[in-house]
């Protein structure tokens, strides 16, 4: 059972939007703490926690696309 929770979280981590993972690295903490502190939010929120989760990965990668770094000038 810990081999499937395990597969399921590598895969969520590894194609997921990162919102967690990156709000976490901006404040300095784990990104479970993150994770925890969405999950209880849409527990007592009755899923709003979750909206908000989705509007950071829109927002978060809408940025990633303006603000993409280019490699030389002749990428303009």
């Amino acid at each position: 059972m810990t081999a499937f929770v395990s597969n399921i979280r590598y895969y969520l981590e590894k194609h997921g939007f990162y919102v967690s993972s990156r709000m976490a690295d901006k404040l300095g903490i784990r990104a479970k703490n993150v994770r925890l502190f969405f999950i209880y939010a849409s527990f007592f929120t009755m899923g709003a926690g979750f909206v908000v989760y989705l509007i950071l990965a829109f927002w978060l990668k809408l940025k990633d696309l303006l603000y993409t770094k280019r490699t030389s000038v002749f990428d303009l």
